[in-house]
């Protein structure tokens, strides 16, 4: 069935003549005809009556107008809404963000957005880089949001800043008269984030290539969770700035100075490799971009712009 012819018969009836119908699709009768009298060869029925004073609908025309009618309604119903999420008054936008980012960071940006797309839902999911990854992969995200080295065969990526991870410990902890070094902590009481987790794969590579190997004492998936065993036992764990300033500015928590050993990350929006962003990703993309630009440095973040090369991750 051809929706040219379709959409013919549906105007002609409609109308309730053929030259109605012909004024309605704005082309000739003999044209209107012509689609109709293809349509009943096609489906080997007849669909109107043609009556001395016009044309009425048969048995068939009656069943299949029921039908035309639904088929035409849903499909203007369509083009209202995708207009409506092309213009941002309407829609949902799923994120993923691993935790720092997902904690610290992006709920500014939902806040602007919030503000300026009210009619745009927003879902954010605070998960780990792995698991964005995976979201993102089979469709549960349209846009991440992830610290550290991520998989380029699957995703596309927008550098946007770094930040810097510094090991962490309770007010009260007692530094070695001799300094801190990379070396004392790599079999020492240290907490890392969980495998899969973007902070935890920059240590362990910033260690790597110093030539050690860093063993946590234990593995946790929430930075909340980690700074409050800082205060409860002598441990110490390495953290992004982002999430432990507020604590060191109330001098609840402090950073250690580990003199051989500096570790920064890149910070990244991300989407699947191949897939055009939505109206409403892009919107958040751009708004996000800007938000990096003008606050980044006020949250402890380095903007892409200061950033000599996107590949910040190194050790001093």
């Amino acid at each position: 069935m051809n929706f040219t012819h379709l959409f013919a018969f549906y105007e002609v009836a409609r109308a309730g003549s053929l030259s109605g119908g012909a004024h309605r699709l704005r082309v000739s009768q003999p044209a209107v005809s012509r689609e109709i009298r293809e349509l009943e060869d096609r489906l080997g029925l007849v669909l109107f009556d043609r009556l001395p004073r016009g044309i009425s609908l048969t048995l068939a025309g009656k069943l299949l107008f029921g039908y035309a009618e639904r088929i035409f309604t849903l499909a203007d119903a369509a083009r209202s809404e995708l207009k409506e999420v092309a213009g941002l008054s309407a829609g949902q936008l799923k994120i993923g963000a691993s935790a720092t980012m997902g904690v610290y960071l992006v709920p500014d940006m939902i806040a602007k957005f919030n503000a300026r797309f009210p009619k745009v839902s927003v879902d954010l999911t605070v998960t780990n880089t792995q698991q964005v990854e995976d979201g993102l992969c089979n469709g549960e995200f349209s846009l991440g949001f992830i610290e550290g080295p991520y998989d380029e065969t699957r995703l596309q990526a927008r550098f946007i800043g770094s930040d810097e991870i510094v090991l962490t410990a309770a007010a009260g902890y007692r530094e070695a008269a001799h300094g801190l070094f990379a070396r004392d902590f790599a079999t020492e009481a240290v907490i890392l984030r969980e495998p899969g987790s973007g902070t935890r794969a920059v240590v362990e590579s910033a260690y790597s290539r110093a030539g050690l190997k860093m063993i946590p004492s234990m593995s946790v998936s929430d930075t909340e969770a980690i700074k409050r065993m800082l205060l409860a036992q002598r441990a110490v764990a390495y953290l992004s700035t982002l999430s432990v300033d507020d604590e060191v500015r109330r001098g609840v928590l402090k950073v250690l100075n580990v003199a051989d050993l500096r570790i920064e990350r890149a910070l990244h929006m991300v989407w699947l490799r191949g897939r055009s962003l939505s109206p409403s990703s892009q919107a958040f993309f751009d708004l996000a971009v800007q938000h990096i630009e003008q606050e980044g440095r006020a949250s402890l973040i380095r903007p892409a712009a200061d950033v000599e090369t996107a590949n910040v991750e190194r050790a001093a």
